[in-house]
């Protein structure tokens, strides 16, 4: 699975375009990281910068920020409307994809270790990082802002996380932390009335609002002041505001933490409070881009909805998301501009191809793709027949004790067809970059280590891709176990397709991992792995058969 992690860093410089390429250009030079959005703000004196990259890469190309913004800003010098404490005032990291939020957490703590060492500057933890409660918010850690800070270094109870706790007069202070990635989300309401926006703003916020009674008035208290009430979503911030250039309302919602409060979650809730004041949602806008996961989990939440089945190509969960949220309604919606995964990851070499041409470049003489790509996709196309079953046992009468399991199945043959079509490409770079390690120079004995090295971690890694090739084949003999069983009958002959797929899958990742022990000096990770593959040969093998053998028996006595 790809590592993806994003960086959203924020620079006291918002004018002086020279200085902000500077910044810029050290992120764009580190391999590994792509910039996605340079943001300045004349009035603010202040630039947002978002990329994203591998978690090593990123914490690079943070750090070479943070240490050129410190070389060409003077934070004395600095006036702006935007509150901050330094030059590089504030530096987030989020998981995107195949990391955690604890993963980010020791990424900005090793950041900030590094940070405070080397660059000599003062810095505090934040949000998921934060060594204490009281330093979880950006706003208290940053009150008093930079004109304050020599006073807050002396304080104890303001001591820095990493660094001297003494004022660095020119680059100041930073706040480097772990955050869930922020949506910026406007809904559509058909209305130029912009209280009606705030009102429902107010309702579904976290903050809330003035508390009301059934026909609309301010409830007061004994001393005839508006009650406060608190509002219905946590980690949701929303305003209402009318915009001239669509001519309608609408809510502006903010998303601090999409997973533990979800867009459509929120956006049904809208609908809600919208049809009380006599208006509708008739859309949404994105504003920048959203993680693939909140679109998908919208996309399932209302195809179950409609009462169809959610496990569905990642293509498909995505459109229902667009149509079902309006996002369209203002303009086109390119989910490879809009959603981050997508922006930010290349085309599969082999995966995009077609079948005709896949097969075409597997007949030559190339050694890539090869056995243990053929041997992911088979695991794919297990996993998607799978999935097919399950789809089509949905709904269907004589089959109601089946369908929480065939849901299930769907949704899950959906994710391993998505894992094994990614290993189809990762098998086939792994080979590759053994045969770029082997290439090394080994002219002197120092390069000759360096080469050993670089064979033996990129051997390790041909190994474990297949091997997981293994462990994803062996889930999807379960699956055909689960619709070969209670699946549609009719399509009884499918399951037994995806048993006699997922037995190819973990034989061939099996040889694949083998031709490569052989080669691993490690040897006591060697006999681990081995260990690991023949238990999951024998066990996958022996569910596969016992599945297709149930189908021919089933088969036969039908015939």
């Amino acid at each position: 699975m790809t590592k993806l992690v994003e960086c959203v860093p924020n620079f006291s410089e918002g004018r002086d375009r020279a200085k902000i390429d500077a910044i810029t250009k050290v992120i764009e030079a580190t391999p590994g990281v792509r910039l996605l959005d340079v943001d300045p703000g004349a009035d603010t004196n202040r630039t947002v910068v978002t990329f994203v990259g591998e978690p090593d890469a990123v914490a690079e190309a943070a750090f070479a920020a943070i240490a050129r913004a410190a070389e060409v800003l003077d934070m004395a010098q600095h006036h702006g409307a935007h509150s901050r404490i330094g030059a590089t005032d504030v530096c987030p990291f989020v998981p995107l994809e195949g990391v955690t939020m604890e993963d980010c957490v020791a990424l900005a703590r090793r950041v900030g270790d590094r940070v405070g060492r080397e660059l000599r500057i003062p810095v505090y933890l934040y949000e998921e990082a934060a060594a204490s409660p009281g330093r979880r918010n950006l706003a208290d850690v940053r009150k008093g802002e930079y004109e304050g800070l020599r006073e807050k270094l002396a304080d104890p109870e303001w001591r820095p996380d990493f660094g001297p706790a003494e004022l660095n007069p020119r680059a100041g202070a930073s706040v480097i932390g772990a955050r869930e990635f922020l949506i910026a989300y406007n809904l559509n309401l058909n209305t130029k009335d912009k209280r009606l926006a705030t009102r429902i703003a107010q309702v579904i916020r976290e903050s809330g609002g003035p508390k009301r009674d059934a026909k609309g008035a301010f409830v007061l208290d004994e001393k005839g002041e508006k009650v406060h009430q608190p509002g219905r979503f946590e980690h949701c911030k929303a305003t209402g505001w009318y915009i001239d250039q669509y001519g309608l309302a609408q809510i502006s919602i903010n998303f601090t933490n999409y997973k533990k409060t979800p867009v459509q979650v929120v956006f049904d809730a809208c609908c809600q409070e919208a049809e009380r004041l006599g208006v509708r949602v008739t859309g949404s806008e994105l504003v920048g881009l959203i993680p693939k996961a909140a679109l998908l989990a919208a996309g399932r939440h209302y195809l179950e909805k409609q009462g169809l089945s959610a496990g569905q190509p990642e293509a498909d969960l995505v459109a229902a998301a667009v149509l079902s949220l309006g996002l369209a309604q203002l303009g086109p919606f390119d989910p490879k501009k809009k959603i981050i995964e997508l922006a930010v990851t290349d085309e599969p070499r082999l995966g995009s191809l077609s079948l005709r041409r896949f097969a075409d470049v597997l007949s030559t003489d190339s050694p890539t793709p090869g056995g243990g790509s053929v041997a992911a996709l088979s695991g794919a196309l297990g996993a998607g027949l799978a999935a097919m079953v399950g789809n089509l046992t949905v709904g269907k009468k004589g089959y109601d004790a089946a369908q929480a399991e065939m849901r299930r199945v769907a949704a899950a043959g959906q994710s391993l067809k998505d894992e094994l079509l990614a290993a189809v490409d990762r098998d086939a770079a792994a080979y590759d970059a053994v045969m770029a390690a082997a290439r090394l120079p080994r002219r002197t004995p120092e390069e000759d280590a360096a080469r050993w090295t670089a064979v033996q971690r990129a051997t390790q890694r041909a190994t474990t891709v297949p091997l997981e090739v293994m462990r994803a084949a062996a889930q999807v003999a379960e699956l055909a176990e689960a619709v070969a069983t209670r699946g549609f009958k009719p399509s009884l002959s499918d399951a037994g397709v995806a048993a006699a797929a997922a037995r190819t899958a973990v034989i061939g990742a099996y040889l694949n991992v083998r031709i490569n022990l052989g080669e691993i000096a490690d040897r006591g990770w060697a006999d681990r792995v081995a260990e690991e593959a023949g238990a999951l040969l024998g066990a996958t093998v022996t569910r596969c058969d016992a599945v297709v053998a149930q189908v021919t028996a089933a088969l036969s006595t039908t015939a």
